[in-house]
């Protein structure tokens, strides 16, 4: 699917996604990525969702986010509490949902000018 959208202001926007890519200011990424309004990580190590741990969690945490967004890949999954404890003792929320809901609400609160994380699993 392509997304588009008028004005970015020089932030990275999610121009794209499928169940093979994400496609940050139209450059595709096939691996698990961070992507934040200034700031795009591509290094974020995470295969699938079962291989999600606490201390990719607490990379995440380190960023001091308004809100994080988990895109989970294509299923829809809950983490267990102890997995996000580092999101939540800094008053992180973090929010549970399929990598293109997440792709689609990145872009709509990053275009509202909010400090908003997404961590997409592919």
């Amino acid at each position: 699917m392509k997304l588009h959208l008028t004005t970015a202001e020089n932030n990275n926007l999610i121009t794209g996604y499928s169940e093979s890519y994400i496609e940050v200011n139209k450059r595709r990424h096939t691996g698990s990525l961070i992507v934040m309004p200034q700031e795009l990580i591509l290094d974020w190590n995470v295969k699938s969702f079962p291989d999600l741990s606490e201390q990719h969690l607490s990379k995440i945490a380190e960023f001091n986010s308004e809100v994080v967004l988990l895109g989970v890949g294509e299923k829809h999954q809950f983490l267990h509490p102890k997995t996000y404890q580092a999101l939540a003792a800094k008053g992180i929320p973090i929010e549970c949902m399929t990598t293109a809901a997440a792709c689609r609400t990145y872009n709509i609160l990053m275009s509202e000018g909010r400090n908003v994380l997404a961590a997409l699993i592919l």
